[in-house]
């Protein structure tokens, strides 16, 4: 397997230093007989970091966010000096936007390392800019031998647990940074916007976690402003500022980027919202998501905007992205005989099996943003996942899994791996007919890691109707430990550019591997 060292390459130093860092060579030159701060006041400014994005063989988009109203300018080049840039023109970025854009990158060469920095220019003088941000990602691969290594987790400032500076931040970012991955997939609860950050809270050892606060992140999230700010939040943390300059992402969404277990059509009794139809806090919520990351399929790359897509990352491996919120039908006891909309609705449905069919890659991860076999309740008789318990033959949600692993098996898909977070703890399930009661299935793995930032809570039941096998599980004992108190987890994929093989390690905070199996390519059930 690969033996990539988990430290970072030379060609990174300088953009590991830090997102907002930037090395003398890059600075802008002060005015003549003027200190350097006062030479770029008054110009724009990018404090909150860059991130690239849904990173392909040839393309990639970069975002940013201004200070002020500003003209968007990225440079590229193949070493860290920017000897010979190429140069793109990239939007106007102002209060439309929250000052937030994207730059497509296209045309770029396979398999080698990119580095860009962006400038903001003054939209009434170009030549006025302020100080470039760094940042760098490798483009996928044309060529198999390339090994491949990629991050998977979710669950970010959840359950009241937000940047603590007494414990360095967001500190598991800077260990994921270090394992020098390919790209980061997150899978979901990127923010809770329905989860106010207090300034501190007491533990139950009688000591006490402070938070960093802002206005928008004091009640839940309802106007555009207050999405926006719960967005924004995250990305005071330097740690995130880091990994977004080295790692690039593809990045989902689940429930709590609007509300905890929302589905469409959703009139919400909770006193804590004047606006009650979900619909309408989802709208404002997707255009903040939009903003806030790098996303091909989403405004303004697609005017259509959806979440799921696929992204292909040369011939070891395509990334299916599933959106198992927007298109689902109403939580409910989930044992109804029939069900064509289920959690990914028909058109997506169609779509996956459909780019299952085309794929040729060696591996098909199944980015899913809801485990399959784990129980997910939803109040005392509603369901918020696939399962609901019953160990019987397929009903409700699971007649659009059964659909797919159906098609899955009939059509001699092979290498498909499920990977998912949204419970709060990491564990290993392998799925086999020959314990299930839907039989018609290749067997597969799902694999579940999380959070990052956010409570940890207790492993629940799995419903036995796929089949699964809990290989492994670790999970606190009680309900929102904080992340002073348990780990935080994430998952790493290794691909070996040689014999093809998968490994999957689940790691927890401070650099332990819990768990680690092995995946031969083109072998069914492993």
């Amino acid at each position: 397997m690969s033996q990539r060292q988990p430290s970072p390459s030379p060609r990174r130093r300088s953009v590991l230093r830090g997102s907002l860092a930037v090395p003398a060579a890059l600075a802008v030159p002060a005015l003549a007989g003027a200190a350097p701060s006062l030479a770029l006041s008054g110009r724009p400014k990018a404090g909150w970091g860059v991130q690239a994005g849904d990173v392909t063989a040839h393309a990639g988009l970069v975002w940013v966010r201004s200070d002020r109203p500003a003209r968007m300018i990225v440079e590229t080049s193949a070493t860290e000096s920017f000897r010979d840039p190429q140069r793109w023109r990239g939007p106007l970025l102002g209060p439309d936007t929250d000052f937030t854009g994207t730059t497509r990158l296209r045309g770029l060469p396979a398999g080698e390392q990119i580095h860009y920095r962006v400038l903001l220019a003054d939209p009434d003088d170009p030549r006025r800019t302020g100080r470039p941000v760094t940042g760098t990602f490798r483009t996928t691969p044309k060529g198999r031998k390339q090994d491949v290594r990629f991050l998977w987790s979710g669950d970010i400032a959840g359950q009241g647990w937000g940047i603590n500076v007494d414990r360095g931040g967001y500190r598991i970012f800077e260990e994921m940074r270090r394992r020098d991955p390919d790209f980061f997939l997150c899978s979901g609860d990127n923010i809770y916007a329905d989860g106010p950050i207090l300034p501190s809270v007491t533990l139950p050892d009688g000591t006490v976690w402070r938070n960093v606060t802002t206005e928008e992140k004091s009640k839940v999230a309802e106007s555009l402003k207050e999405f926006r700010g719960a967005f924004r939040y995250n990305l005071l943390d330097d740690n995130l500022r880091r990994f977004n300059a080295q790692v690039p992402s593809i990045i989902q969404w689940d429930d709590h980027e609007v509300r905890n277990n929302w589905y469409p059509g959703q009139i919400l009794d909770d006193a804590r919202y004047t606006e009650k139809n979900v619909d309408v806090l989802a709208g404002r919520s997707l255009r903040a998501f939009s903003e806030y990351f790098p996303i091909s399929t989403l405004p303004p790359g697609d005017k259509d905007g959806r979440v799921y897509r696929v992204l292909r990352h040369g011939p070891l491996l395509d990334v299916f992205v599933l959106d198992m919120r927007t298109y689902r039908n109403a939580n409910s006891p989930n044992r109804q005989p029939d069900d064509a909309t289920g959690i990914l609705g028909a058109r997506q449905l169609a779509w996956l099996k459909r780019e299952l069919s085309r794929s040729r890659a060696v591996w098909k991860v199944i980015a899913s943003d809801m485990p399959l076999g784990i129980v997910v309740p939803d109040g005392r008789e509603n369901f918020e996942a696939v399962a609901q318990g019953d160990p019987g033959a397929p009903l409700g949600r699971e007649l659009q899994i059964a659909e797919l692993l159906r098609h899955i098996k009939h059509q001699k898909i092979t290498g498909t791996v499920w990977l998912t977070a949204d419970v709060h703890y990491t564990s290993a399930q392998h799925y086999d007919p020959s314990r299930a009661a839907f039989k018609d299935f290749a067997p597969f793995w799902e694999f579940v890691s999380g959070p990052l930032a956010a409570g940890g809570f207790p492993a629940t039941k799995l419903d036995g109707t796929f089949g699964p096998e809990q290989k492994f599980v670790k999970a606190p004992s009680r309900a929102n430990t904080s992340p002073a108190e348990t780990p935080q987890y994430f998952g790493e994929v290794d691909i070996d550019g040689g014999s093809g093989e998968l490994t999957v390690r689940l790691r927890q905070e401070g650099g332990g591997v819990l768990f680690t199996k092995v995946l031969r390519p083109g072998r069914v059930g492993q």
